[in-house]
């Protein structure tokens, strides 16, 4: 069992570290020849506008916030406010200060101010009419030059870029919930999307203080896509009997992701869920496509939508500070009943290989079908959108320490689970060859090696002394781990 556990080794730490600069110094040298937006506009309020509007505001970027009734606008303000209000109360910023960044933040109901806008994202409803209409609507009041982009989170780009008379000007712009705290943005590039249009987003998400990881067009993109498969094993594993509270203590407790699948699940939002899980389907039907209903089903169809209206896996009622805590609910079972075998025990190993193995396989799919472009980008979207263990590095990290040709003998226990299970062809070549995703790092005094994204420290203006003393690399990497074990993953 201790294979599965948190790694002491520093590879993955190091690994982490190195690939959070990697990814950060490519945004860099993408963004070198273009001016960062001064003026951004944001299409929708509510929660996810106000705090993309918040978050653009306050690292310096003001931004006009439209939506269609005052209702939404108040929403958005409000939310924008109340995160600023937790700055004054952690002493972070005064009241000028606070004063100051609202008023950078402009809502409106019509266009008004979108002639001087350089970039804007769209964050209406997940709905692809809806979208087009909107984006459509919103070219004719900018500027010929203005970016366009959206944030959604499953429909493809391109689909999207069919309404519009400037495509080029148009890419993805998926932020994570909450905008605040969640540091990945992934840029999708379309079919049409220029060089120039997705350098302007990326300059911009790095203004806001993300991590900007461009990925190509698909239904899901990257993160979304291989999130999926983790969920259908978990769906397949309460079908077959097994208890969704167990899943979460192994999947948090014993591989150490901060949520297990269905506390993840209530908090996205099971109708959430629901809907992307059929938008997954249509795009991917050899492997996602299901021919059962499974627990998503049951629960959306009995209305309990997770942590949005109290009822999902868990009951929730609010804590004293106002936060959802969950209790158990006996409802649950009888739902789940209607759609699972009898109940049996699963081992934790069986438990881990049977929800990993579906991700892993898609995080490798997406890198062979050039999705994402490197291992190091593949596993710094995992940790940052997902909250991957960072003790594991990745999932491309994960699969080294294991080594491929045991993960290979480890999946094809599983092949009869059906097509997520099936190991991709440059998987399996690896492990025919005993090759790894990242080349071995060892310490030397050149400095660390470059390849896939373990970029040498040497000239970039690190000053950790980690070429000469990788015990350096070692301690500001569990630093940086620290950090990024505060991440919570949402759609």
């Amino acid at each position: 069992m201790s294979r599965w556990r948190i790694p002491t080794k520093p590879a993955p730490l190091v690994g982490i570290f190195l690939n959070d600069q990697y990814v950060k110094g490519k945004a860099k040298k993408l963004t070198k020849d273009v001016e960062t937006p001064k003026q951004a506009a944001v299409l929708g309020a509510g929660i996810m506008g106000g705090g993309i509007a918040y978050q653009s505001a306050w690292k310096g970027v003001p931004v006009v916030m439209k939506d269609i009734n005052d209702k939404s606008l108040t929403l958005g303000m409000t939310e924008a406010a109340k995160l600023l209000n937790k700055q004054l109360e952690r002493g972070k910023i005064d009241g000028l200060k606070l004063a100051g960044v609202i008023s950078t933040i402009h809502p409106t109901l019509d266009y008004a101010g979108f002639d001087r806008v350089d970039v804007v994202v769209e964050a209406v409803v997940e709905n692809p009419k809806v979208k087009k209409a909107v984006l459509a609507e919103t070219e004719q009041k900018v500027r010929p030059d203005t970016v366009l982009a959206s944030n959604t989170s499953t429909i493809p780009i391109s689909e999207l870029a069919n309404a519009l008379e400037r495509p080029e000007n148009f890419c993805g712009m998926h932020f994570f919930n909450p905008v605040h705290r969640m540091p990945l943005v992934e840029i999708i590039r379309g079919e049409k999307s220029s060089d120039e249009t997705i350098a302007k987003v990326v300059a911009w998400a790095s203004k806001m203080g993300k991590t900007p990881i461009v990925v190509n067009d698909c239904p899901g993109f990257f993160v979304n896509r291989v999130l999926f498969p983790y969920f259908a094993g978990f769906s397949q594993l309460l079908r077959d009997g097994a208890d969704f509270r167990k899943i979460d203590k192994v999947m948090e407790k014993q591989f150490g992701w901060p949520m297990g699948p269905a506390y993840l699940l209530d908090v996205v939002g099971i109708d959430t869920a629901h809907h992307a899980q059929a938008v997954m389907a249509a795009g991917f039907p050899q492997r996602m496509q299901k021919d059962y209903r499974d627990a998503i089903d049951a629960l959306f169809d009995a209305n309990r939508f997770g942590q949005k209206n109290g009822l999902g896996f868990w009951r929730y009622k609010e804590d004293s500070k106002g936060k959802p805590k969950k209790e158990e609910d006996a409802a649950v079972e009888d739902l789940l009943a209607e759609v699972s075998q009898p109940k049996r025990d699963f081992s934790e190993e069986e438990i881990i290989a049977r929800m990993m193995i579906p991700m892993v396989n898609e995080v490798v799919r997406c890198l062979e079908e050039g999705i994402i472009a490197t291992p190091a980008e593949a596993d710094m979207a995992l940790v940052y959108g997902l909250g991957f263990p960072p003790f594991h590095g990745g999932a491309f990290r994960w699969l080294d320490t294991l080594g491929s040709a045991k993960y290979l003998d480890m999946a094809q226990q599983y092949q009869h689970l059906g097509p997520l299970y099936e190991v991709p062809e440059g998987l399996r070549n690896k492990a025919r060859h005993n090759e790894p995703y990242y080349p071995p790092v060892e310490p030397s005094p050149s400095g660390w090696r470059p390849e896939n994204g373990l970029r040498s420290h040497n000239g970039t203006g690190c000053h950790c002394r980690c070429n000469s003393h990788p015990r350096w690399a070692v301690r500001r990497a569990v630093l940086f781990v620290t950090c990024v074990q505060k991440i919570s993953p949402l759609i």
